[in-house]
């Protein structure tokens, strides 16, 4: 493949399907922006893939397991003419649609990565399609009209492994890979630092877009937990029960600060020279502890209408304080502390 085409891929249309991403990719080293930039390209294309409610969940589900066998290199050729027919033709989002018909070139270049690099990007998009699958199979049909809820924390617990705990994986073997010597700490204790740190991110949009999640048919916190409080998925739907539901939400929220904390250890666990790596960890953690110190707050939580969203000029802010603290645990540690203290706080009102 020529070298433009490759460079339009994880250079403009990345930037297009995902500008906050983008900054992230970035800043990492040069090594680990192809398969990590790549990676992202491929399961932002499942995603697209299982969301299109204009195909029934079978139909989707029938494509997106078509897209797996395609990156696992088994897939019938065509599917990619009929996915382009089907999926991306009905496509009203003109960068999500571009995405969708450079699905050849970008499987291209996935075949001239290095075959362990190409290995470990088929094994998350392999394990994140999953999710996508689950929710293909566990949830109704949008338009149903129909509500289902997930039974147990392990079962909310395994999803969020799904979705993203597998992104801390794939990203600490790509630092391995790329940045030797940058990670500090044991293996098998980073790797699962790694996984908690996805699970933290995941966690969090889960309690920030429970209102919108509730609307297309899916409640991803447990019936065992809601039934504690005396609530049904049904409830939820009630925004002014958002203040019954606060109990609720906060059980839920210790549990992700848990995750958090294992991310913070992860973040200070790079070599305090590795600044792009750092700054990298270090900007999702800051927003996602942003989110839930807004979410914790916001007394109609369950109102998607009314969202716990981090504004675009705090994040700049963040990120320009975290170039001139990058290098300093002690500081580091203090900031994210503080912001750990804010989501508490929040709780106590």
């Amino acid at each position: 493949m020529a070298t433009q085409p490759r460079t339009v891929l994880l250079g403009p249309l990345l930037k297009s399907v995902s500008r906050s991403f983008y900054l992230t990719l970035r800043v990492l080293p040069a090594g680990m922006r192809e398969p990590v930039g790549l990676a992202y390209l491929l399961a932002r294309a499942a995603d697209t893939i299982a969301d299109t409610s204009l195909l029934s969940p079978e139909r989707r589900l029938e494509f997106l397991l078509a897209f797996r066998a395609q990156v696992e290199g088994n897939g019938d050729a065509e599917a990619l003419e009929r996915l382009a027919v089907e999926v991306a033709g009905k496509q009203s989002d003109s960068d999500e649609k571009k995405l969708l018909d450079s699905l050849g070139p970008t499987l291209a270049v996935l075949w001239q990565l290095k075959e362990a690099d190409r290995a470990a990007v088929q094994e998350i998009v392999a394990t994140i399609t999953q999710g996508m699958e689950f929710d293909l199979r566990r949830f109704p049909d949008e338009s149903s009209g129909q509500l289902a809820a997930l039974g147990e924390y392990a079962e909310l617990d395994g999803y969020t492994y799904l979705v993203a705990g597998c992104v801390g994986e794939f990203w600490t073997k790509m630092t391995w890979a790329h940045a030797a010597g940058q990670l500090a700490g044991e293996p098998e204790a980073m790797l699962e630092r790694g996984i908690r740190f996805g699970k933290a991110l995941q966690l969090t949009n889960i309690l920030r877009d429970c209102g919108k999640d509730l609307r297309i048919g899916r409640c991803y916190l447990p019936e065992t937990i809601l039934a504690r409080y005396g609530l049904a998925a049904e409830d939820l739907l009630q925004p002014e029960n958002s203040g019954r539901a606060r109990p609720l939400l906060f059980e839920l929220v210790r549990r992700d600060l848990d995750h958090y904390r294992a991310a913070i250890e992860y973040t200070l666990a790079l070599r305090p020279s590795s600044v792009r790596l750092r700054l990298a960890c270090l900007w999702p953690v800051l927003i996602g502890l942003e989110t839930m110190a807004l979410l914790v707050r916001n007394e109609v939580w369950l109102d998607p209408a009314r969202g716990s969203k981090v504004r675009r000029s705090d994040v700049y802010g963040m990120m320009a304080r975290s170039l001139l603290l990058a290098r300093s645990n002690r500081w580091l540690r203090r900031w994210m502390s503080q912001l750990i203290g804010q989501v508490e706080a929040g709780m106590e009102m």
